[in-house]
């Protein structure tokens, strides 16, 4: 599955969940995860796709490590199935 269609499908099930989903990009920083999903409890989580089996560049490595470093929670999915298993895990409150 392309990274494209799997991060419709996740997104969808999401905003199904009443999450808001958000394109992430900044042109002064590269390597920013591609989404931002907030959760209906104000739980914010940035959200990498890759095909399955890739893995994010070494920048985005970098930039991964720089949120967590601020606490900030960031997934790499590749599978619907990650994918919807991390929005239930966060769905059931703060």
């Amino acid at each position: 599955m392309l990274e494209k269609q799997l991060e419709v499908i996740v997104k969808r099930y999401a905003e199904a969940q009443g999450w808001l989903t958000r394109k992430w990009t900044s042109p002064a920083h590269a390597f920013v995860p591609d989404q931002i999903f907030i959760s209906p409890h104000g739980k914010v989580i940035f959200v990498e796709f890759k095909q399955l089996g890739k893995k994010p560049s070494s920048g985005q490595l970098r930039e991964h490590d720089k949120l967590r470093v601020h606490h900030c929670l960031v997934y790499v999915i590749d599978t619907v199935e990650a994918g919807k298993a991390m929005i239930d895990e966060h769905t059931g409150g703060v």
